[in-house]
C-alpha cells in the first residue's frame, strides 16, 4: 500500500509542475488569439506587408497569413504545446520549419520561437525560417522579426505591424 501511495505523490507532483508552467503559455496563447484580424505595415526597407490572424479548429490554433511586398504568402499555424506554443511555418521554398516559444510570465511582451526542425528541409544549410519574434507593443500594435537562415548565416526581416482600422 505504501508503495502506490509514493507512485501516486510522484505522479501528482510531476503533472503540478506542469500544471504551474501551463498558465504562462495560455496567456500568451490568448495574445495569439486576440491578434484575430486585418494587419497592415511595412518591412525594414519600407516596402508594404500585410498579415491576418485567424483563431481556428475551435480556437484551439491560430493561422497567419504573412503576405510581404514582392513575395509569394505564407502560412503559420501556432497552438498550445503544454508549457510552451508550438508553430509550423509553411514556406514558399516548400519546407516545413517547427518552432517552440516557452514564455516566462503571464505578461507577455515578447514570444521568441526557436527552431526545432523542419520537414522537407533537406540539409540545415538550405534556406529556412530559423527563429521567431513577435513583439507585442500594444493591443494595436506588433513588430515581428522573422530570421531567414542559409549556409549558416542569419537574415532578418522586421515587420512592423497595425492593426486594420487603427
Amino acid at each position: 500500500m505504501k508503495r502506490r501511495v509514493w507512485i501516486f505523490a510522484v505522479i501528482a507532483l510531476a503533472g503540478a509542475s506542469s500544471v504551474l508552467a501551463a498558465p504562462h503559455s495560455t496567456a500568451a496563447f490568448k495574445k495569439l488569439q486576440g491578434l484575430a484580424g486585418e494587419w497592415v505595415g511595412t518591412d525594414d526597407k519600407h516596402q508594404p506587408v500585410k498579415i491576418s490572424f485567424k483563431a481556428i479548429v475551435s480556437n484551439t490554433a491560430v493561422m497567419e497569413t504573412l503576405s510581404p511586398s514582392g513575395m509569394e504568402e505564407m502560412v503559420t499555424v501556432y497552438s498550445l504545446d503544454g508549457d510552451g506554443i508550438a508553430l509550423v511555418h509553411f514556406c514558399p521554398t516548400n519546407n516545413q520549419p517547427r518552432m517552440r516559444a516557452v514564455p516566462g510570465t503571464d505578461e507577455v511582451k515578447e514570444l521568441a520561437f526557436d527552431f526545432q526542425g523542419a520537414s522537407n528541409l533537406p540539409s540545415p544549410n538550405t534556406g529556412h525560417q530559423h527563429h521567431l519574434v513577435i513583439r507585442f507593443e500594444d493591443q494595436d500594435h506588433i513588430t515581428e522579426i522573422w530570421t531567414w537562415r542559409h549556409d549558416g548565416m542569419d537574415m532578418p526581416m522586421v515587420f512592423h505591424l497595425t492593426r486594420k482600422g487603427k
